[in-house]
């Protein structure tokens, strides 16, 4: 049986709660125990700090596991990067006091830094040749500068609201991060073959985010000009009507382009514009 390793509380448990609530691997939350077995697919989920999760995967307690580009990055452990998820998305920035003036990163010489993850800030100062003080904590970092434990944090960034409250403001963005799914590499044949059909259920379920699935009933002098602006998967479904100069089209919008596309379609003759959204989307 396939063992994850998840983070146990915050953002990124809720989001790979949900991805595996709509791959269908039902996870019983109200029994949640450090352990817990999938009760209609051979998965099981070991509950961790997001910080033990990459350890956990290298050293093969667990199989596989889904946590933030920052912490693996941050750990440096031996485990493979099966697939980046696309979701729980946020920053490793450099901030410092709004009243302070920014000259850029020299700004940073012999100043101190708060950080929680000092493996990438370090990285980042040997690569600019940046000569400053690490001062590692766990815990709050955005209050250190108030209290005059620090110049400036190295610290997560989501939204910006922590930094605002605390009258700081970004001025480097390190590092983008993003959930990854990692894993051990020795990994048997059978739990690949779990690790692949579970893979094949995210990638249907990310295929079909912000997706619609649009109806239409379409002149049948205006296909060719209909069809121009669809930018179906392949192409669009042409179905014939009762009304022998009708037809009904079907198709898959991009969400972003999706009020753009239907202007367009209205005006070249589109009636009876049908727009429902996809769970899954095999491709």
């Amino acid at each position: 049986m396939l063992r994850i390793a998840v983070q146990s509380k915050g953002r990124l448990f809720d989001d790979t709660m949900g991805l595996l609530a709509e791959a269908d691997i039902k996870i019983s939350a109200s029994k949640r125990t450090l352990l817990v077995q999938s009760s209609n697919f051979p998965l099981e989920v070991l509950y961790l700090r997001d910080d033990d999760i990459p350890q956990s995967v290298a050293n093969g307690v667990a199989d596989i596991g889904i946590v933030g580009e920052n912490e693996f990055v941050e750990r440096d452990e031996d485990a493979q990067i099966i697939s980046r998820l696309g979701f729980s998305k946020c920053r490793l920035s450099l901030a410092i006091p709004k009243e302070k003036s920014y000259t850029g990163k020299e700004w940073f010489n012999g100043k101190k830094i708060a950080t929680s993850y000092p493996g990438i800030l370090r990285k980042f100062m040997n690569k600019n040749n940046i000569k400053a003080d690490i001062h590692v904590i766990t815990g709050s970092v955005e209050i250190s500068p108030g209290i005059g434990l620090a110049d400036g944090i190295f610290d997560i960034v989501s939204s910006g609201s922590t930094l605002i409250s605390n009258n700081l403001r970004e001025v480097e963005v390190v590092m983008k991060s993003e959930a990854l799914l990692i894993g051990n590499w020795n990994m048997d044949e059978e739990k690949h073959q779990t690790l692949n059909e579970m893979l094949f259920r995210f990638e249907a379920v990310r295929s079909a985010m912000d997706k619609k699935y649009v109806m239409m009933n379409a002149p049948k002098d205006k296909i060719k000009e209909i069809t121009a602006v669809l930018p179906g998967i392949k192409s669009p479904t042409i179905i014939p009507l009762a009304d022998d100069d009708w037809c009904s089209i079907h198709t898959v919008l991009d969400e972003k382009r999706f009020w753009e596309i239907i202007g367009k379609l209205k005006e070249l003759g589109a009636q009876g514009i049908l727009v429902t959204p996809i769970e899954k989307m095999i491709l």
